[in-house]
């Protein structure tokens, strides 16, 4: 696999968990996933999102699906994802708790976008409704495996460069589709997006944000799992 793309291609969609909230209504299939990052990135397109500008990504601390849908669907459109972003963001695209909107201070091209409950805000888009209404089909852009996809640290990762460790990360903890991978470090480490998100995509394995549920796998350091990756190991 070379971009996110491939992650969340047509042909990866299947009734499997890829995605485990703590609810049964709340976790998502392949079959979800890939529909609903195919949605998130039709829906940016509409925000002027391209290749080369920034996407800024609030993930809080109760990680929840829309900042992973919000991650790949920027990613296939040739964007750069940021999950840091200063409370001063001139992104391009701001997905924001509806509840922390007011602490951040966009610029006048920053489309905001809330998560979870309805944004009090004139000018905030509502991200879960705005993405349910979008065309349900992959965005057209072909990404290169070159292009960016991830600001962290004060380093650029490309697509390739964040697959290649996906791959090897995911090799040598031996990752399957038959496990769930708690991810239990913030995903402002490059090294939690890789073994947290990545690398179980790339097996057809679950990402398991439900913090009451033991995973097979856990991402971070004095998790509860018997099997860990920790994030500043992963190879990049």
């Amino acid at each position: 696999m070379d971009t996110v793309g491939d992650l969340v291609a047509r042909e990866r969609r299947s009734d499997a968990l890829a995605l485990r909230t703590d609810s049964r209504a709340g976790s998502y299939s392949y079959e979800k996933l890939c529909t609903t990052a195919w949605k998130a990135g039709n829906l940016f397109r509409h925000y002027g999102v391209r290749e080369g500008a920034t996407v800024a990504v609030d993930a809080a601390e109760a990680l929840s699906p829309p900042p992973l849908t919000a991650f790949l669907g920027a990613g296939l459109l040739g964007a750069t994802v940021t999950f840091d972003p200063g409370r001063r963001v001139e992104a391009r695209a701001l997905v924001v708790p509806a509840d922390r909107v007011a602490e951040y201070d966009s610029g006048p091209g920053t489309q905001v976008l809330a998560y979870g409950d309805d944004p009090d805000e004139t000018g905030v888009a509502h991200f879960e409704r705005e993405v349910w209404s979008e065309n349900p089909t992959m965005p057209p852009e072909a990404v290169a495996p070159g292009t960016a996809l991830l600001a962290a640290g004060g380093e650029t990762y490309t697509h390739r460069r964040l697959l290649t460790a996906a791959d090897r990360v995911a090799r040598e903890a031996e990752l399957t589709a038959a496990d769930s991978v708690a991810v239990r470090a913030p995903l402002s480490d490059a090294g939690t997006v890789v073994g947290g998100v990545l690398a179980p995509l790339s097996v057809g394995g679950t990402i398991l944000v439900d913090r009451d549920r033991t995973g097979e796998v856990g991402v971070g350091r004095g998790v509860p799992e018997a099997r860990t990756i920790d994030p500043a190991e992963v190879p990049l």
